[in-house]
């Protein structure tokens, strides 16, 4: 892997990436001065890859620790009382393989919320108190909110365990609800200690900045240990054997459905804007003009909406846009149809498939490359519209080793593909005749029946639907799904996430 090695400095317009060779601490600065706020983002590349066999989860309330606990300075209550009339506050975010403290606040109060900040990540108090409010907090939302609140989210975190069980990928962030209740105030030690260090860190600082607020960051974060235990292995989960199915048992009156595969591909390979555009045409997310939308919600309303990704996309129900700092170096290529009634499940999940075997035997035509080109010059503009997610997206730049900045070079990129390098790189990195589909449903038993026998799955609509529609679902009600018994396997919810 070719991040966390650069030792040089590179000065794009306002913008300042840097590493010293005095101090393992890199950091990336954007400077704005019609900005009148002030932007940090302290990543550690630390995650929940790093968590203990038995101890999952002790990476993301280690963080917690840091953003929603007291310090040696201030109790809970008094920092956020000081923050309140700062109208701002912290909070971490943790992924597989990095965590980041976010932060940001007025200019005229940078310094009082610098010296809140700064404590957080330097002086943790470690609480006992605090760590069983938010060891408690973690709990609630492994047994009741992720299993019986939001199925969405359940079929996306069961799909990436399916995937990667048996790696350093294979749990939730929020750990396993038997490894969190063993976990100790002295476990969040020991790791703080372990990985918070200076190798790991790089800091994002944006905004209406100077030289001198940097130097101050990166002398107070020197008091952190210098380096700590190696970069993980690159997770590498068993081949996929055909089609192999996880239904989850639950009772509820709609499907949440979620697909995909592994696929070895990031920012920076020759590949990857290709993949990007194909995706983009495929699924975007929230896309309402996007292949699969069309198909599914669009053309027959069954459901909010259908997605497709070629990098991680965590809590998607609450995004608009990709997130950062949830960078990778094993990715999946993952389908996520939203919801649909029961009764309409075999036949979402053909679709979803057909319409898949179609564009990789099929390619874009020259009229959809083109429309998708042109959608993503003006789309990928939201992308990072404020100077926190630029700064989120240079931290990632770090991560690939991207010699040019991903949004700088997006458009040249976009603008130098061709039909015959997108529809050859589909062919390349997705398929589909060896994926894990997860379904959260009820009556799996039955479910489980109609996919092995293969039976049709007809759909009848409550209002009426053009003729084109009617014929295109006799082929869908039919499509072979070639499905074995002994590759579907049923689970309780009550037994999910639990070891």
């Amino acid at each position: 892997m070719k991040h966390f090695i650069i030792l040089t400095i590179i000065v794009y317009t306002g913008i300042m990436i840097q590493a010293c060779n005095q101090s393992s601490i890199k950091s990336v600065t954007i400077v704005s001065k019609e900005d009148p706020t002030i932007s940090v983002r302290f990543l550690f590349n630390v995650g929940s890859q790093n968590d203990p066999a038995g101890k999952e989860g002790l990476a993301s309330i280690t963080a917690e620790m840091l953003a929603d606990a007291s310090t040696r300075v201030n109790s809970y209550n008094e920092i956020l009382d000081k923050l309140y009339p700062l109208a701002a506050s912290y909070s971490a975010q943790v992924d597989k393989e990095q965590t980041v403290i976010i932060g940001r606040t007025h200019k005229d109060n940078w310094e009082a919320y610098y010296q809140l900040i700064k404590e957080a990540i330097l002086q943790p108090a470690f609480k006992e108190e605090d760590f069983n409010r938010i060891k408690s907090q973690t709990l609630n939302y492994l047994e009741n909110t992720l299993r019986y609140s939001n199925d969405e989210e359940l079929g996306k975190q069961a799909l990436n365990r399916f995937i990667f069980k048996g790696t350093s990928y294979g749990h939730p962030e929020a750990g396993l609800i038997a490894s969190v209740k063993n976990l100790t105030i002295d476990d969040v030690k020991e790791f703080y200690r372990k990985f918070y260090t200076q190798k790991n860190l790089i800091i994002g600082l944006g905004g209406d900045v100077d030289k001198n607020m940097l130097q101050q960051i990166r002398r107070d974060m020197q008091t952190l240990p210098v380096a700590g235990p190696p970069t993980p292995p690159i997770p590498e989960p068993e081949p996929i054997d055909g089609l192999e199915v996880l239904l989850i048992e639950k009772n509820t009156n709609s499907t949440a459905i979620s697909l995909g595969f592994p696929i070895d591909l990031e920012r920076g390979d020759p590949d990857f804007m290709a993949m990007w555009l194909a995706n983009s045409w495929f699924g975007e997310h929230r896309n309402s003009s996007s292949h699969l939308f069309q198909v599914i919600r669009e053309a027959r309303g069954l459901n909010y909406g259908d997605y497709s990704y070629i990098e991680a996309f965590p809590n998607g129900d609450a995004r608009i846009f990709p997130p950062q700092n949830v960078a990778r170096r094993k990715q999946i290529f993952q389908i996520w149809i939203r919801p649909v009634q029961n009764r309409a499940r075999h036949f979402a999940l053909r679709a979803a498939m057909r319409e898949l075997q179609k564009l990789v035997d099929n390619g874009l035509t020259e009229e959809q490359f083109e429309l998708t080109k042109k959608f993503l010059s003006k789309y990928y503009l939201h992308y990072a519209p404020t100077t926190m997610k630029k700064l989120g997206y240079r931290l990632d730049d770090y991560f690939y080793g991207l010699k040019k900045p991903f949004l700088d070079t997006f458009e040249q990129q976009l603008d130098a593909l061709t039909l015959e390098q997108v529809n050859g790189a589909i062919k390349k990195h997705l398929q589909y005749k060896n994926i894990k589909i997860v379904m959260v449903t009820q009556g799996a038993e039955t479910l489980k029946r109609d996919l092995v026998e293969n039976r049709p799955s007809p759909m009848k609509y409550t209002s009426p639907k053009p003729q084109s529609v009617l014929n295109e679902d006799k082929e869908i009600e039919t499509y072979p799904l070639d499905i074995k018994a002994e590759k579907v396997k049923i689970s309780k919810i009550e037994d999910m996430f639990v070891e």
